[in-house]
């Protein structure tokens, strides 16, 4: 399969509620284009929310989500990976974790799996305990395997949020080369330069709906609402 076979993300009136508190209103969207679409707003805006929903990993309160013109399904979530802020890895070798996505599709899994670690910059801590690599190779390590499942979309939590700055260049860095082979990417992030360097179309969250759609350069350049203008201007956004 490729993105295009996932592609329309169509979101018709999404609603969340957890008893009397709406955490999502009413969300409609629909995401057609290829590339990297990032999703920004300040804090509490619902964009991790909204990734997880849009993943199947939380069921909404009303309203549809669609990939392809089909409800979301286990056949349409096997075509997708999350990757989380916080990675979450199995407790085994740092091979094992490579492992236990490749191993079930047979084959030369092994010789794929060592690729796999060598594109991560991992190869030499394969025999580590995953538990023991530091946060930055835990997430290199959670986005490899990702990878490894060759899925059709990619979401991404903010990945980046803890780690040093030379991780965050590997990982932007293994986005580019995978967006390029065709992955449809839809990152969570508040970093505004790594929105910059990777978004081909940007969606802004705030209180829980989405404010702006539009291309990357369009958004950068003239966002349309007030709120969208005060957060790229570094201003706390309430």
């Amino acid at each position: 399969m490729t993105a295009a076979s996932l592609l329309p993300l169509e979101v018709d009136s999404l609603c969340y509620q957890v008893g009397p508190d709406r955490l999502l209103d009413n969300i409609s969207i629909t995401v057609e284009s290829a590339g990297a679409t990032v999703i920004m707003g300040p804090n509490g805006a619902g964009k991790s929310l909204f990734l997880r929903l849009i993943h199947g990993l939380l069921e909404p309160s009303s309203g549809q989500i669609l990939w392809h013109r089909k409800l979301l399904n286990p056949s349409t979530r096997k075509h997708q990976a999350l990757v989380f802020q916080k990675p979450v890895l199995m407790r085994r070798s740092v091979a094992a974790n490579i492992d236990f996505v490749l191993k079930p599709r047979g084959g030369q899994y092994r010789q794929q799996r060592d690729h796999v670690l060598h594109q991560a910059g991992l190869f030499r801590q394969r025999s580590q305990p995953a538990r023991l690599l530091s946060g930055g190779e835990q997430q290199r390590l959670a986005l490899a395997r990702a990878l490894a499942t060759d899925p059709d979309v990619l979401l991404l939590d903010e990945p980046c949020a803890s780690i040093d700055p030379a991780t965050t260049l590997q990982i932007e860095n293994q986005l580019q080369q995978a967006r390029q082979r065709g992955l449809k990417i839809i990152l969570v992030t508040h970093d505004v330069g790594q929105a910059r360097r990777l978004a081909d179309d940007v969606v802004f969250m705030h209180h829980g709906r989405i404010l702006e759609y539009q291309p990357a350069s369009a958004f950068f350049e003239s966002p349309s609402s007030a709120q969208a203008q005060a957060y790229l201007g570094g201003k706390i956004v309430i």
